[in-house]
């Protein structure tokens, strides 16, 4: 049974490609306004691991808003599989899958070939160009980039990225979506990083250096951005939430496209070698077990 009722001009019908911590999150963000989601992961494991995902979140979110809808309610909307055709009925798949550039592309296509004409088509990456990844499919008029913030449920951020080819209505019906899950659409061209990573991990990867060079513990860095600028996280706090794996890629990618201000420090490549990737490890520039 449905208990809440979608927002006028948020989709009524949403896919999720990866149920992932991202994935599940974004998944969530839609149950609560009312949608019915289907999440597509790549065997029963993960998509089990999905689903459990997104109903521990909704859990939360219920637990600390009673008024926020029913946890039945939003479960009977939500369903899981592994079959790509399960998209077929959607207007808009979110694709939340890592951030690699090969794995994006071959994920996207695939979703494409699935999904009915007119069908809106988003990704989650957080760096990657949106134009050069419309460019790999058939219809990157229908393409945009929707890059939701860790965590979900509690960020109020959306970066709506334009592609070359996205159609001028879509950028204004992708705010309406935006605006309809209550949060806020920061509107930017496609360009590497974006705004927010590429500010964020200019921050982060400076702040990598300062300890690198016996400048300031990790603590004291992230204090003087919190307690100094009033960031409700520091950056290297912050680092080891996203995963230092994912900012070593990003900041490649940043590096090989923006130049040599964007170079990963060597105690960023270091702990990522030894599997110190932050939080979902317990260890990173803090520790977390």
């Amino acid at each position: 049974m449905n208990d809440a009722v979608v927002p006028a001009g948020l989709p009524a019908r949403v896919g999720v490609l990866g149920g992932g911590r991202m994935g599940a999150g974004i998944a969530h963000a839609f149950l609560v306004k009312g949608a019915d989601v289907v999440v597509v992961e790549r065997d029963e494991a993960s998509a089990q691991a999905g689903r459990e995902r997104v109903e521990a979140s909704a859990a939360k979110s219920i637990e600390r808003d009673p008024q926020g809808g029913s946890l039945d309610g939003m479960v009977s909307r939500l369903s899981v599989s592994v079959d790509y055709a399960a998209f077929g009925d959607r207007e808009l798949v979110v694709e939340a899958v890592p951030e690699d550039w090969a794995l994006k592309v071959a994920a996207l296509r695939r979703v494409e070939d699935h999904i009915a004409p007119g069908t809106v088509l988003a990704s989650n990456t957080s760096s990657l160009s949106v134009s050069g990844l419309a460019e790999e499919l058939a219809r990157p008029q229908d393409f945009i980039g929707l890059h939701f913030f860790n965590p979900v449920p509690a960020s109020t951020l959306v970066e709506v990225v334009i592609g070359k080819q996205t159609r001028p209505e879509l950028v204004e019906q992708a705010r309406t979506w935006v605006q309809g899950l209550g949060k806020t659409a920061v509107v930017v061209n496609d360009a590497p990083g974006f705004a927010s990573s590429r500010l964020g991990v200019a921050i982060a990867l400076e702040a990598m250096r300062m300890v690198e060079e016996g400048v300031a513990s990790a603590e004291d860095i992230d204090n003087a951005m919190v307690l100094g600028y009033k960031h409700p996280t520091g950056p290297l706090r912050t680092t080891d939430i996203v995963g230092l794996d994912v900012r070593l890629g990003i900041a490649t990618y940043l590096q090989e496209t923006l130049g040599e201000r964007f170079a990963p420090p060597q105690i960023l490549r270091d702990k990522v070698a030894r599997g110190e990737l932050g939080r979902k490890t317990g260890k990173g520039f803090f520790d977390w077990s």
